[in-house]
């Protein structure tokens, strides 16, 4: 149980300016506040609970990836030439750069996949890769989805939803706050893009996470004073 104290001692670390976000959200004053305090934790709490879905919704979108660029290019797909020039470059994040400094220091695809960035993996459904791998591959590597769609509008649909989970998963890494989101649509996207692979594994996800009986327990703002 966080008290008076404790919440002075603790804004003194974290810093005022930090605290003051959730001061605010709390309907508190700057001073030291239990309240801000405990939403603080709970913003805390689950984020770390938000890295499981996290975890296994970036595998299976990745995994999804590697499955078609190997169909495609071959299972040493990292070093296809056809491959790589296949890939934007010269952008705000470069695809090709990555590829090339991740391979030069990874001697196999299996120790190349986990260490290229999430923006790599969310960047290769966008509509330059239908051709090659999604108009053919999408219906395999996602059964679950509506296929009487288009297999474009298919890919951009998970594309807007890797987006969403990007911003989510950077202010999580960056322990940003993230209690002002709609984290219960965070997280059916999540579930979504997983179930579209596998339901079994969705609803193995569903049952184990954490983040829906935090949610519940999201501390409410202080209300204000009636004016007497």
């Amino acid at each position: 149980m966080s008290t008076p104290a404790i919440a002075a001692a603790v804004k003194g670390i974290i810093s005022s300016a930090r605290m003051g976000t959730y001061e605010t959200a709390m309907r508190t004053s700057a001073a030291p506040d239990v309240s801000a305090l405990e939403l603080y934790t709970w913003n805390a709490q689950i984020s770390a609970a938000l890295m499981a879905p996290l975890h296994i919704c970036e595998v299976s979108i990745r995994n999804a990836v590697h499955e078609a660029l190997e169909a495609t290019y071959g299972p040493r797909w990292p070093w296809d030439t056809n491959f790589e020039r296949s890939l934007p470059s010269g952008t705000y994040y470069d695809p090709q750069r990555d590829l090339r400094t991740v391979r030069a220091r990874q001697p196999t695809t299996g120790k190349v996949i986990p260490e290229l960035k999430f923006a790599f993996w969310q960047k290769m459904y966008t509509r330059r890769h239908d051709v090659r791998l999604w108009n053919p591959l999408l219906p395999r590597l996602f059964p679950n989805l509506n296929h009487q769609l288009l297999p474009a509008t298919l890919r951009e649909q998970i594309y807007n939803d890797l987006e969403q989970i990007r911003l989510l998963r950077n202010r999580v890494a960056h322990h940003e706050p993230i209690f002002s989101r709609n984290l219960t649509d965070d997280l059916a996207k999540m579930t979504g893009l997983v179930g579209a692979r596998c339901a079994v594994t969705a609803a193995w996800l569903q049952t184990h996470q954490q983040v829906s009986t935090l949610i519940a327990l999201k501390p409410a703002p202080v209300p204000a004073s009636p004016i007497s």
